[in-house]
Parts: C-alpha cells; sequence; structure tokens
C-alpha cells in the first residue's frame, strides 16, 4: 500500500522550520555589530578617527616600523624600532645595508666593507687603499659628527616624532574605508582622497587606537607599525667595537 503524504501537511511541516530559519538569520544580522568589542573609534568620522591615532601616537613612548618607503626614486626598506631619545635598527637601500644606533644625540653607523668601498672618480674599481680602509671600517660602530651634513638626514630615520609626523598626515579630504584586519587585530582604513592618493592609514579598533600601517599614495610605500609602547634598551657601543674620526666621517 502506498501512503500519500497531503501536500497540505508537508507545507504546515516546512513553513515552522522556514520562519524559524529566518528568524535565525535576522537575528544573526543585527548581532553582527561591527563595533562590537572595539574602542568604538570606527563609529567616528574619517578625520576624528586620524585626529585619535595621531593622539596615540603622540603619547606613545615606543615603536617599530618596518617596511619600505620610496624617496625621490630611491627606495629604503626600513626595519627600525624608535623611541623618544634615540633608536636601532637598519636600512637597506638599492645597493647596501646598513645598521643605526641613536643614544640621544649620539649617531652611530655600523656597515660591511662593502658599504664604505667605493668606485673612484673614473668609475673603477675601488683602489688598493680604499679596500683597506673599508676593511677597517668592517662592522665597526662608526660615529657619525653632527657637523657632517649625512647626520641629518641619518638621524631623520632615527627620529620617532618626524617618522610619524611623515606618516600619520594624510593629504587631500579625509574618507572613512573599509575594515581590515592588521597583525590580527581589527583596524578601519581613513584615506586621504577617495582612492587613498593622499595616503591609507589604518587605526586599530581594539586597545588604543594606534595606527598600525601606513600606505603613502602613488606607490610611495607601505609601512607597519606595531610593539607601540614597548620599551627596549639602547646603550652605545663600546669603545673597543667604537671608531670615532671627529668633525667628519671617513672618505674611503
Amino acid at each position: 500500500m502506498t501512503v500519500r503524504t497531503p501536500s497540505s501537511r508537508i507545507r504546515r511541516a516546512v513553513t515552522p522550520l522556514a520562519l524559524c530559519a529566518g528568524l535565525t538569520v535576522g537575528l544573526t544580522a543585527c548581532a553582527a555589530d561591527p563595533d562590537e568589542g572595539t574602542n568604538g573609534v570606527g563609529k567616528l568620522s574619517a578625520p576624528e578617527i586620524e585626529g585619535k591615532a595621531r593622539t596615540a601616537a603622540d603619547t606613545a613612548k615606543a615603536v617599530r616600523l618596518a617596511g619600505t618607503l620610496v624617496s625621490k626614486g630611491d627606495t629604503f626598506k626600513l626595519n627600525m624600532r624608535l623611541k623618544q631619545d634615540g633608536a636601532s635598527g637598519s636600512v637597506t637601500t638599492k645597493n647596501s645595508t646598513f645598521e643605526l644606533l641613536r643614544v640621544g644625540d649620539a649617531l652611530y653607523l655600523k656597515a660591511d666593507a662593502g658599504f664604505w668601498a667605493h668606485d673612484d672618480a673614473q668609475g673603477g674599481e675601488p683602489t688598493e687603499a680604499d679596500a683597506e680602509a673599508a676593511d677597517k671600517l668592517d662592522d665597526m660602530y662608526v660615529k657619525v659628527p653632527q657637523g657632517d651634513p649625512s647626520y641629518k638626514q641619518l638621524r631623520g630615520f632615527t627620529d620617532m616624532g618626524l617618522i610619524l609626523d611623515g606618516l600619520i598626515g594624510l593629504h587631500g579630504e579625509k574618507v572613512k574605508g573599509d575594515r581590515d584586519q592588521i597583525g590580527g587585530v581589527r583596524t578601519v582604513k581613513v584615506k586621504g582622497g577617495q582612492g587613498g592618493e593622499g595616503g591609507t592609514l589604518d587605526v586599530a579598533l581594539e586597545g588604543s587606537p594606534y595606527p598600525l600601517q601606513f600606505a603613502r599614495g602613488g606607490g610611495g610605500g607601505v609601512v607597519v607599525l606595531s610593539e607601540w609602547n614597548k620599551d627596549f634598551p639602547l646603550a652605545a657601543p663600546s669603545k673597543e667595537e667604537t671608531l670615532d674620526y671627529g668633525k667628519q666621517l671617513p672618505r674611503t
């Protein structure tokens, strides 16, 4: 014998299930508040978010900065730990990598012999004298005299306030962007201009509203900011590993 289930019975059974499913979806959607569990910064306007990020950065005592910056056609890869009274880390350019250490106003540069050796005026290989001089500087901390033309430029890589001012400042009308995650931390984007041509800043939605990433407009590089307020030791190198040439860096 074949038992036929009336279609009306099926409808009666299915309808409550459908209603429950719809109700569940509705409740889920209502509960999916993007600002739930955040610091509330995501509810602010774009200029206000940028202001919160700037204030948080200005009051921080330390930060790690890693990424690339493009300036006047040159690309610099940075991995620096910065705080108000000094910094340490490395800078990589197209042709070389060197370390920087600043303790107060004392700035030290450390690099291998290849960094110090250079071609002669005719574009040839380094002379024997150049090579010998470079070998003496290999892997030594060379104190950069404050009167040397390169002091100001090199110190710029170690100046926390100067670097953060340049990174957080967006150009153009501030526009709130999408939500994202940087290093596992939820963020909200603030853009300079609709397309981010004036830079894009990712601001933390958890904890203090620190800037966690900055992308310069026009392909000018991307840097990640982390380890906010995490202190680190700074000390001048020992005399045995330091060379001081007085008023000018050595010219090998």
